[in-house]
């Protein structure tokens, strides 16, 4: 390759000239990394530290906190590149576009910033990803809550990895999820981009999902590094009041297990502070936690803005280059979406000595390690990407010719739409619905797309500020997919009332429906959309977990009809429902299930498809009793000191299903358990568990067999019980199965009194359960031993086998 390796398009050429260290793919990353590092001046290594976000300031609305307020002062493009770029920020998800065209969009900006610096470095590319690869046209999958819902870390890594083929065929090369963030109080407005209640169900949902985005090729990146989902009173920017017990043991453990485990690529940092202190300026955190405990090597990004926020709305800096400094040294490599403090006063700062240039080298590093990891350095790189290999470079025969919505996707959305669909109650026998039956279709979500769309999800998140515009893949209402799934049912459909407005005008035309049918399905909850503007989503908290608007009151109205209601919630987060809940003849829960998520509620409710879904948060009785979380200890629980009572009207874990299970012939390493009898380990021993279950019903169903740990006595306040381990199985009438979970001691650690996790000696209980509440065998363990201290490498997973 010549010295300088570019073309007016890009593309890099090769010569018999002799490879440059960093040009050699053959040589070791690092060996090409401290090469190419030491020839780019001052100005070409803080390039390597920004994005771009081209297309910004068009949009009337932001799209991220403060955008607006942000973007006033756009740099020229040609200027900015002559010194290189690190990232572009969401070539894609800005606006509508169709999926050629803006791989040929994406492919030609490449090729400029190409051209444009010294040593022909490419950008990485980045795009939201949380529920599909958010750009028009590409399928909409059900949001995070609704993968904990599955129990299925399997069928999240294959829906991952579709992502993730999307991502990389047009040119994108980092995707920003998963979210990994533990609920804590339903009422954020970002619950429904987590996956659940539980940091074990988190953990390896999200780290599946990591393997699964990376077998790609597509670098995944953790959000929100940490913290952010504890905020006070669910309000999000909120500050965040947590002790460091509660943060190591609930917290941290999906980001561990992503990083250990998954070898996660990269890390956003959260706009929390943490006892005062923003994620983006801790050191502890960022580097000696992240780094020289876990090991992680990737990059740590910016959550968009967030490195100027520490100036901003933090006030721990006083201006943006103290906020980069501050940001550089705790250990964040990249600012996004756009150079504001990273910018030509971070350069002046390192010239005057205010800034250390070190810190500019030890994040250069990372982020062109990540660049020649990615192939970005390599000599034969080209800017177009896999999709538009081949073809013309006519617009008009580019477009429509890149499916991103292919048959493939459609299937796996349906199924993992299907088994997130939570069967909470069937109470009066009412499901499944009669072929024949005559039905009341009601509610605001009946006949709306609306339900079925988180806050990340392209037309709830760009969509909205292009009304003219089609959703880009076909998304069928339950009204749709219910008459076509009962042909032969007479079905009437009236909305009742809005999603969250206060007309109650149509709640009367709604009960007449509801009387003369033979049974009355309504269908309530969430729009999903930004800062306020939305019942669910980012910045859209809610002050109670009421119903929106007047949905309660309909629900009321409908079941003083006298006609059977099942009630079917499509939600961003669990809403209490007092004394309607035992009213009701069935209920069905589903969180943002996506585009297939109208077929998929509709097979559950003809019996068609059996529910097997079980609830990652807990359902409240009562809206006075948050915010609370099963995983609490005895004080956190209903007690006779505290006239409010926390006790879920559905707890964690619970889900019904259509047929019958049986559990039995539990065993304790191979040998039959008997009641009462501990079986002791030592404190780095390991214990089998296993019972048989059976379907003794006469339909297709799958029981979802969960494993919690007791400890009845320990150094701190422990919860009453946590989810250690769970196993899908799915049984045929008549068909058994032997559930197997091997349990090391590691599993029962905790942070001790002096701040270090610990293995106990003493008595814990494995009780193997259908939910957080519902225990069928408690099997008595014994620690012996001294008490171990262990870390970052001890066991994080409790090995499942189903024979």
């Amino acid at each position: 390759m010549s010295s300088d390796p570019r073309t007016g398009d890009g593309h890099r050429t090769l010569t018999a000239a002799p490879l440059a260290p960093w040009q050699d793919p053959s040589r070791p990353i690092d060996v090409r990394v401290a090469d190419l590092l030491g020839r780019l001046s001052l100005e070409e290594k803080i390039a390597q530290l920004y994005g771009v976000w081209v297309g910004a300031d068009v949009s009337d609305e932001d799209m991220a906190p403060h955008q607006h307020d942000m973007v006033d002062d756009v740099p020229d493009w040609r200027e900015l590149i002559q010194v290189g770029l690190g990232q572009l920020t969401r070539p894609f998800g800005t606006a509508p576009v169709d999926p050629a065209l803006g791989a040929r969009a994406l492919a030609r900006m490449q090729a400029e910033i190409v051209a444009a610096n010294r040593f022909g470095i490419p950008a990485i590319a980045h795009e939201e990803c949380l529920t599909g690869f958010m750009t028009w046209g590409a399928t909409v999958y059900p949001t995070p809550l609704a993968w904990g819902a599955t129990f299925h870390p399997e069928l999240v890594e294959l829906m991952a990895a579709q992502i993730g083929t999307a991502l990389r065929q047009v040119g994108v090369h980092q995707g920003l999820a998963p979210v990994l963030d533990v609920t804590r109080d339903p009422r954020w407005g970002r619950t429904e981009e987590t996956i659940g209640e539980d940091p074990y169900l988190v953990a390896t949902i999200g780290t599946a999902y990591v393997r699964g985005l990376q077998s790609a090729g597509v670098v995944a990146t953790l959000k929100h590094f940490a913290g952010y989902s504890a905020s006070r009173a669910g309000r999000n920017f909120a500050p965040v009041a947590v002790g460091p017990r509660e943060f190591a043991d609930v917290l941290l453990p999906p980001f561990e297990m992503a990083v250990r485990d998954g070898g996660a690529g990269s890390v956003m940092h959260s706009y929390a502070e943490v006892d005062g202190v923003p994620a983006a300026a801790d050191e502890r955190l960022l580097t000696e936690l992240l780094r020289d405990r876990w090991g992680f090597t990737g990059t740590v990004v910016a959550d968009y803005f967030g490195v100027a926020f520490l100036q901003l709305l933090h006030h721990v800096a006083g201006s943006g280059v103290d906020a980069a400094r501050l940001a550089l040294t705790a250990g964040v490599d990249v600012e996004l979406p756009a150079v504001r403090c990273f910018g030509p006063g971070l350069v002046d700062a390192v010239r005057s000595g205010t800034v250390p240039e070190a810190l500019i080298d030890r994040a250069t590093t990372r982020v062109l390690r990540q660049k020649a990891a990615l192939g970005l350095l390599d000599p034969d790189w080209q800017p177009r990407p896999a999709a538009l290999t081949g073809t013309v470079d006519d617009p008009a025969a580019l477009e429509g010719t890149v499916d991103l919505d292919p048959p493939a996707n459609r299937a796996l959305a349906r199924e993992l739409a299907e088994e997130s669909v939570v069967l909470l109650a069937n109470t009066g026998a009412a499901l499944p619905l009669p072929p024949q039956s005559r039905i009341a279709l009601v509610g605001p979500l009946a006949d709306d797309v609306t339900g079925m769309l988180g806050c990340y999800t392209f037309p709830s998140h760009v969509g909205g500020q292009h009304p003219g515009v089609p959703a880009g893949v076909d998304i069928p209402t339950l009204l749709d997919a219910l008459r076509a799934e009962l042909p032969l049912a007479e079905v009437t459909h009236t909305a009742g009332c809005t999603i969250d407005g206060p007309d109650r005008s149509g709640i009367a035309c709604a009960v007449a429906a509801a009387a003369d049918a033979d049974v009355c399905v309504a269908v309530l909850g969430d729009r999903a959309a930004l800062f306020g503007h939305g019942t669910s989503g980012e910045g859209s908290d809610a002050a109670d977990l009421c119903l929106p608007g007047k949905q309660q009151e309909l629900l009321d109205a409908l079941l003083d009809s006298g006609t059977p209601v099942v009630l079917v919630l499509l939600a961003g987060r669990p809403y209490a429902l007092g004394d309607s809940a035992d009213r009701l003849a069935a209920a069905v829960q589903t969180f943002f299930p996506g585009e297939e998520g109208g077929p998929a509620v509709a097979g559950i409710l003809s019996g068609r498809v059996a529910p097997s879904g079980r609830l990652p948060v807990s359902v409240p009785r009562h809206v006075g009793g948050q915010p609370s979380s099963y995983l609490a200890p005895a004080l956190g629980h209903r007690t006779e000191v505290s006239s409010i009572d926390p006790t879920a009207r559905y707890p964690f874990g619970h889900g019904l299903s259509y047929t019958r299970f049986d559990w039995r012939d539990v065993r304790v390493d191979g040998v039959e358990a008997v009641p009462g009898r501990a079986t002791e380990i030592g404190t780095d021993g390991t214990v089998e568990v296993s019972v048989t279950v059976s379907n003794t019903g006469d339909r297709v169903g799958t029981e979802v067999v969960q494993l919690y740990l007791h400890d009845p006595v320990a150094q701190v306040t422990r919860p009453v019980v946590r989810l250690t381990g769970y196993a899908r199985v799915p049984l045929n009438p008549g068909e058994s199965r032997r559930v197997t979970f091997r349990v090391h001691a590691d599993l029962t650690s905790f942070t001790g009194l002096h701040g270090f996790r610990v293995v106990e000696p003493g008595d814990v209980e494995l009780r193997l359960s259908a939910s957080s509440v519902d225990h069928r065998y408690a099997v008595p363990v014994r620690l012996t031993g001294a008490l171990r201290q262990v870390d970052h490498e001890r066991r994080l997973v409790a090995e499942v086998t189903v024979g």
